[in-house]
C-alpha cells in the first residue's frame, strides 16, 4: 500500500495517500467506521487521486465524543468539515454502506463540492432484511458481549468459501478491533443512525453523477436495494458484481477498484 500521511482535522483522524495535486478523494467506511476499512483499495486509488481515508467520529484514534443521537447527516457533515480544515473546495466522495449513505447527506446539502459520488451497498430506507441482520447483531451486542459480536460480524460480511479460506486472518483483524473496541453504546448509536436513514423523500434531488456498487450474494444489504437507488438518483449507475458479498471492497478488490476508478475518470 501506498505511504501514508497521517493527521487530524476537525477532530478526525485522517490518512493520507496519492500525489497531493491529484483529484481529492474522500474514502468513508462503514459501521466499523476505520480508515483501514480500505487498505485493499488505496494503491490503486492512489495511483489516480489523492485519496483521504479517515476513522469516524466515536471510533478508532478520532475523537470518541459522541452527542446522545447520531445521524448519517452527521457523518456527512464530518465528511464537509474535514473537506474544510485540509482546504479542499470540491472533491469526489466514496463510502461503505453507512458511510456511502453520509456521502449522500453531504452531496444534498452541499452539492457544489461534490464532483462524483460512489455509494456501496446502501439503501434508501431499512430493508426488512438488513433490520433483522441489525436486529440479530443487537442481540449479540447486549446479551454476550463485544467480543462475540466481533466474532459474528464476518458472517454478515463476507462469503462462506471466502471466510474459511481467510479465516486466520480473520480472527486476527477480530483481535485488532477488540482491542480498539469503541464502546458498547457508540455502536449502538451507529447502528441506530443506520436504521433511521431515510432518503426517498429527497434521493432525487442529488446532483452529482453518481455510481452504485453491490453484490449479488450481500447477505446484509441485498443488492436490489442499490437498485432501488438507481431508480430514485438521476442519472446513477447501477454495477452489481456477481460475488463479493457485502465486503466486496475486500474480497473481490481487483474487479472493484476497477469499476469505481473507470467511473471516477470518465
Amino acid at each position: 500500500m501506498a505511504e501514508a500521511r497521517e493527521g487530524e482535522a476537525a477532530g478526525l483522524h485522517y490518512e493520507e495517500y496519492g500525489p497531493p495535486d491529484a483529484p481529492a478523494l474522500i474514502v468513508s467506511s462503514g459501521l466499523g467506521g476505520l480508515a483501514n476499512y480500505w487498505k485493499p483499495n488505496i494503491g490503486a486509488l492512489a495511483e489516480h487521486f489523492r485519496v483521504i481515508a479517515y476513522d469516524h467520529r466515536g471510533t478508532g484514534r478520532s475523537d470518541r465524543a459522541l452527542p446522545e443521537h447520531v445521524t448519517l447527516a452527521d457523518i456527512g457533515d464530518d465528511m464537509l468539515a474535514l473537506m474544510d480544515a485540509l482546504e479542499i473546495e470540491r472533491a469526489h466522495l466514496m463510502g461503505h454502506a453507512i458511510g456511502g449513505m453520509a456521502a449522500m447527506e453531504a452531496a444534498r446539502v452541499a452539492p457544489e463540492r461534490v464532483d462524483r459520488l460512489v455509494v456501496v451497498n446502501g439503501w434508501a430506507s431499512l430493508n426488512g432484511q438488513t433490520a433483522r441482520c441489525f436486529a440479530a447483531r443487537l442481540v449479540l451486542l447486549r446479551a454476550a458481549g463485544a467480543r462475540a459480536y466481533l466474532g459474528a460480524q464476518p458472517l454478515f460480511l463476507f462469503p462462506a468459501t471466502w471466510l474459511s479460506e481467510n479465516d486466520a486472518g480473520i480472527w486476527a483483524e477480530t483481535d485488532r478491533q477488540f482491542a480498539h473496541w469503541p464502546g458498547d453504546a457508540t455502536i449502538e448509536k451507529r447502528i441506530a443512525a443506520a436504521r433511521d436513514f431515510d432518503c426517498t423523500g429527497w434521493g432525487s434531488e442529488i446532483e452529482a453523477p453518481t455510481l452504485l456498487v453491490s453484490a449479488s450474494d450481500d447477505l446484509l444489504v441485498p443488492w436490489t436495494c442499490s437498485s432501488r437507488l438507481a431508480e430514485m438518483i438521476p442519472g446513477a449507475v447501477h454495477h452489481n458484481l456477481p460475488w463479493g458479498a457485502h465486503a466486496c471492497t475486500a474480497t473481490v478488490p481487483d474487479d472493484f477498484n476497477r469499476v469505481v476508478i473507470d467511473f471516477l475518470r470518465s
